[in-house]
């Protein structure tokens, strides 16, 4: 074993012993020598190696021990325990503990009666506790929720045993606990004068009705040996676990509880660890740890009681008391006092406590409000008060983010709670007003460098995260989420609060133009102090924080309050003109400061932070638009106008990207959700007209080209809202699209005719670039149209009728260069899911065509298997255009069927049925899907005649041998690891049963139904894909419904027979526990418990000794 596990052996030796090792725990009488090694050796190697041969042995090969070896180990066993547990390492002691439980696992009460009985006696005799709290653990952990393989019955039969025991178990634990407790508070009787000792503060007297609990609460902590320590820590680890799965119920007592809370101090005394530190010694700081550790064990205890949702009604008392006691410690937690601000004991206590307590409040407020909000004793806005000071002194960022966690739910749960309600919405919004604001002011503080500069300081704001934002956006977006729920609740004073506020920032921002001077090369910032740099540098900050803040509550001013609110709103939309014009103008995006790397990019920041808040108003000024159409439109139009004076400047390549794109998205918003009619003429927008379409311009980078095209499109093409249809003046703006679609795809258009002339080539390079940025553009401009009305996809189908004729000319020539294909492809699933109907059938018929006779066989393996992801993502776009073809309801494309699905099984299929890689069959099964389910009667052709005469529906059925293939690859696919793709299968199966009743048609039935059964079955029984157990098991029961006679008459005998691994009689005792029950839930309790029987049992026969009779 030292060799084994010595630096210098090679892995080659390592594999010998460890091929020695196994073949000796396979021998029959290994665990005598094992018993022995136990007994000789200090080796922990060697002792561990041991325990895992029993281990090995009890789990495995229990059944074919003898009678006689099982009790001499069940003796042994424990003597070895009893003899050594004071000196073994701690790691040996529990595997040991565990080995002996997992005999009780096996064996108790009927060959092992004294097992429970025997950890009982060890947790009473005071030498032995410690070992019987840990073997206590150690059954509720391994016989409770077993994890290794034990019949159905046998589980339900421990779990039985085990619950009879809870009682006394409960009553010893209490008694431990108590009993230390009295035992070393009679030593503290006399209580030190200081300022904890009387801490009845006045919420208690009215959060504790019964003044003995607030004494009792109030006597000073005791002060605990290692040893009691040791063995409480241990008691109440075992209570955490009991209570995951014990039932709340009269057997946690009261006085249980109340020692619970007793120990929950110990997480938030001070006091205790400044003791430990002024004795000096590190052993007192490490006994200052260890008590901060039972707190944190008594509130995993606490949260695991609260974390239950079932509350029995004799419970509810219970809880009552819990919320009370755990109340007052959070006032003992957050009491102010000369000595210590909130913050700094706080930052005393414990992490892991402050965690705890945390998770506490969260699930009192996530599932236990609702409940105790009712009770008139229950005071909840003070513990709103004490959930504020909690929050707002929270040592660390993750801590606060919890705490605005658990508000987010309590306001959640008001404006439900008044949505539900709505007469008492007053009284309710009277209750809680002041706290709402209260809390709406100190989170907008939080988030101010003007108040909170330390802490804003140390939040990264590089690094991205898995939702790719960092941290800093993360802290203010969750900060704005509160805000945004406190102004649904309370409107007028969330803005009445916010307001202001940015309207201070923003004096400083605009006060900037008296500080420019012009210098040699531009335009320069003239403050130059150190200290107004950084004053500035905080200013501008917030003003970005609060812009965001004021654009997320652009929604609560829109719908039926649109009247109501219309002052504040026009208010807001005014400024933010406003703002946007003064930073275009005065440019303060290339202004040189006199601490560039800090200043510069926050006043791009300001200014991009600027039109984002501008672009959340859209839908309101389309509200506005809409209201004052036609009178009064003057203060409107020079909105619009001065805006579109503040976005044109910034369309340009010399504009930093952050703030180019901002203006275009402002645009792009203008053009498609305000749409007014006068948008055209404005000279601001001919400017940008005139830009894009000038062939000498400089490009913009890409994803801002491709916005401003949408939106110059979106001008043209979209409907304006409030005229008729005869007012839209459809001829003028279709020859304008015309002529800009030409601009846009000029280059493009001139890559045919230089592929038919070879001798005016244009480097490759240059033609994919061309390639990328035209359909780029025309596919964004066909996606954002594709939801419109039929005008406009006429007019933008006719603008790109050339384009799309050429792409499908240069289509074949670029087959081989996966990359341009890819794009290619892409471009027309967008035509074929947004304009289909305005290609016509002849063009579409010929699309398809080209594409089916480019894709061979040859095309598509190369694709496949040569060209990596690039060349997958091609052949899955061209499988989602034909998912396209086969759901049009027109009867035109249906010619195409054979075709397509001769493609999808004798070509694609073979070529990736016995790949593992995912790639391609996610696209390839939906496509099947999708032919099966919208086109059903390519196989079955019902006629209502037909079924009438019958009396029966039995369709005719066509096109047999395609249905059948199809429904192979279905069941192929089961057999695959691949769990999202079984999954995804498993419910095109079932959405066919619910849609076409597939599982009755008589193909299915007779040649398939029980096909599908057995693979299902397997798949449970082998554990491959347990993610699934519950879709599969309805799966088998939705198939076995539509036969229940022939299931358990004739599939379930044939089924068992074929099962190997196990003996007659043992499938005899399957078939016997598999209820004839024929509802769903009983039916796939039935199909769980068989899989899980099945599989103990072919474990206990692999652990037969060879040659053993089986009775």
């Amino acid at each position: 074993m030292t060799e084994f596990f010595h630096d210098c052996t090679t892995n080659e030796r390592k594999r010998e012993i460890e091929e020695l090792l196994n073949n000796f725990a396979q021998q029959i009488g290994a665990w005598r020598f094992c018993l022995y090694f136990l007994s000789s050796t200090r080796n922990d190697y060697v002792m561990m190696y041991s325990l895992t041969v029993f281990e090995n042995l009890i789990n495995k090969m229990w059944l074919g021990v003898p009678s006689q070896d099982k009790m001499e180990i069940r003796s042994c066993l424990p003597r070895l325990l009893l003899a050594h547990h004071k000196t073994l390492p701690y790691f040996i002691r529990n595997k040991l503990c565990k080995v002996i439980v997992d005999i009780g696992r096996q064996d108790w009460p009927m060959f092992y009666h004294d097992f429970f009985t025997n950890i009982l006696q060890l947790i009473q005799s005071p030498v032995t506790t410690p070992l019987g709290l840990i073997m206590l653990k150690t059954t509720s952990e391994e016989l409770a929720c077993p994890r290794e393989d034990l019949s159905v019955a046998r589980k339900e039969e421990l779990r039985k045993l085990l619950l009879d025991q809870v009682q006394t178990v409960l009553g010893l634990l209490t008694g431990i606990l108590e009993t230390v407790w009295d035992k070393h508070s009679v030593t503290a009787a006399t209580p030190p004068p200081s300022p904890t000792s009387g801490d009845s503060g006045d919420l208690l007297s009215n959060l504790l009705q019964s003044p003995s609990s607030a004494k009792l609460l109030n006597q000073p902590i005791p002060i605990l040996d290692v040893e009691s320590e040791y063995i409480c820590s241990l008691a109440l680890e075992c209570l955490a676990h009991l209570f995951s799965w014990i039932p709340l119920s009269a057997s946690i007592t009261p006085s249980l509880l109340t020692t619970i809370f007793h120990f929950a101090r110990f997480g938030c005394d001070i006091r205790a660890r400044k003791m430990a530190s002024v004795n000096g010694s590190s052993q007192n700081c490490v006994l200052g740890q260890e008590r901060g550790r039972l707190g944190v064990l008594a509130m995993s205890c606490i949260n695991e009681l609260m974390s239950k949702n079932c509350v029995p009604m004799e419970f509810e008392e219970y809880l009552l008391r819990m919320f009370q006691q755990t109340f007052y410690l959070l006032q003992k937690i957050t009491k102010d006092n000369n000595i210590h601000t909130v913050k700094s004991r706080l930052e005393e206590l414990d992490e892991s406590y402050i965690e705890k307590f945390t998770d506490f409040l969260r699930l009192f407020v996530s599932v236990h409000l609702r409940r105790i909000e009712s009770y008139s004793q229950f005071p909840v806005v003070e513990f709103l008060t004490l959930l504020f000071k909690y929050t707002f002194h929270q040592p660390t960022h993750e801590g606060y983010f919890s705490c605005l966690d658990i508000w987010t739910l309590f306001l959640d749960y008001l404006t439900s709670k008044i949505k539900s309600r709505l007469g008492d919405k007053e009284a309710v919004l009277n209750r809680y007003e002041d706290a709402l604001v209260l809390l709406l002011t100190e989170v907008l503080n939080r988030i101010q460098f003007r108040y909170n500069q330390a802490q804003l300081e140390e939040l990264d704001d590089e690094a991205l995260d898995d939702d790719q934002q960092t941290e800093w956006q993360r802290y203010l977006r969750q900060s704005l989420e509160v805000v945004a729920k406190v102004m649904e609740l309370l409107p007028t004073h969330a803005f009445s609060t916010l307001f202001p506020v940015l309207q201070d920032n923003l004096e400083v921002y605009l006060g900037l133009q008296q500080f420019i001077v012009t210098s040699g090369s531009g335009h320069r910032l003239n403050i130059t102090a150190e200290n107004d740099c950084r004053r500035l540098h905080c200013s501008l900050r917030d003003l970005s924080s609060l812009l965001q803040a004021v654009g997320r509550l652009a929604e609560y001013f829109i719908g039926d309050v649109f009247a109501a609110r219309f002052n504040d709103a026009l208010t807001v939309v005014e400024r933010l003109v406003k703002v946007t014009l003064y930073g275009s103008q005065i440019k303060l995006y290339n202004i040189e400061t006199a601490v560039p790397s800090v200043l510069k990019p926050d006043l791009i920041d300001v200014h991009a932070q600027s039109l984002a808040a501008l672009q959340a108003y859209s839908h309101w000024l389309a509200q506005y638009y809409s209201e004052v159409h036609r009178q009064n439109t003057q203060q409107f139009v020079s909105l619009i106008s001065t805006t579109m004076d503040a976005i044109t400047p910034l369309i340009s390549t010399k504009v930093q990207d952050k703030l180019l794109l901002s203006a275009c998205h402002l645009l792009v918003s203008l053009a498609t959700t305000v749409r007014p009619v006068f948008l055209i003429s404005i000279p601001a927008v001919q400017k940008v007209f005139n830009r894009i379409t000038d062939a000498s311009a400089q490009r913009l980078v890409d994803k801002a080209q491709v916005l401003v095209c949408r939106a110059l499109s979106n001008i043209l093409l979209l409907p304006w809202p409030n005229l008729p249809e005869n007012e839209q003046q459809w001829p003028v703006r279709s020859i304008n699209h015309a002529s800009l679609i030409s601009a846009l795809s000029r280059d493009y258009r001139n890559l045919k005719a230089n592929a038919a002339a070879p001798q005016r080539k244009v480097p490759m390079d240059d033609t994919k670039v061309i390639i990328h940025q035209t359909l780029s553009v025309l596919e964004d401009i066909v996606e954002n149209i594709s939801g419109e009305s039929t005008k406009s996809r006429q007019i933008c189908y006719q603008s790109l009728q050339e384009s799309v004729q050429v792409s499908l000319a240069l289509f074949p020539a670029f087959i081989h260069q996966s990359d341009v294909t890819d794009e290619m492809l892409s471009f027309f699933l967008t035509l074929f899911r947004g304009l289909r109907v305005q290609m016509g059938v002849p063009f579409t018929e010929q699309i398809i065509q080209t594409f089916l006779n480019m894709f061979t066989r040859e095309q598509l393996a190369e694709s496949i298997l040569h060209e990596g992801s690039t060349g997958c993502r091609v052949v899955e776009k061209f499988l989602k255009i034909l998912q396209v073809v086969v759901q049009e309801p027109v009867q035109v494309f249906k010619p195409f069927l054979p075709s397509i699905i001769a493609l999808c099984m004798e070509q694609v299929y073979p070529i990736i049925a016995e790949r593992p890689s995912p790639d391609v069959k996610a696209e390839l099964f939906e496509l099947l899907f999708r032919t099966l389910h919208h086109n059903w009667r390519y196989f079955f052709k019902s006629t209502v005649l037909a079924s009438v005469q019958r009396g029966v529906a039995e369709e005719q059925m066509e096109n047999e041998p395609q249905f059948s293939a199809i429904m192979q690859a279905f069941g192929q696919s089961f057999l695959q690891p691949d769990i999202h793709l079984f999954k995804q299968n498993l419910f095109y199966l079932e959405t066919l049963n619910t849609k076409q009743k597939l599982y009755h048609k008589k193909i299915f039935r007779t040649t398939m139904l029980f096909q599908f059964v057995n693979v299902l079955l397997q798949v449970l029984v082998h554990k491959s894909h347990d993610l699934l157990q519950e879709e599969i098991g309805i799966a088998v029961y939705n198939m076995a419904s539509v036969d229940f006679d022939g299931f358990f008459a004739a599939f379930l005998p044939e089924f068992l027979t074929s099962c190997d691994g196990v003996d007659a009689n043992q499938k005899n005792v399957l078939g016997r526990n598999f209820k004839m029950d024929r509802d769903l839930p009983s039916f796939t309790q039935n199909v769980h418990r068989l899989v899980n029987d099945l599989r103990y049992y072919r474990l206990c026969n692999d652990s037969l000794p060879p040659g053993t009779v089986k009775l």
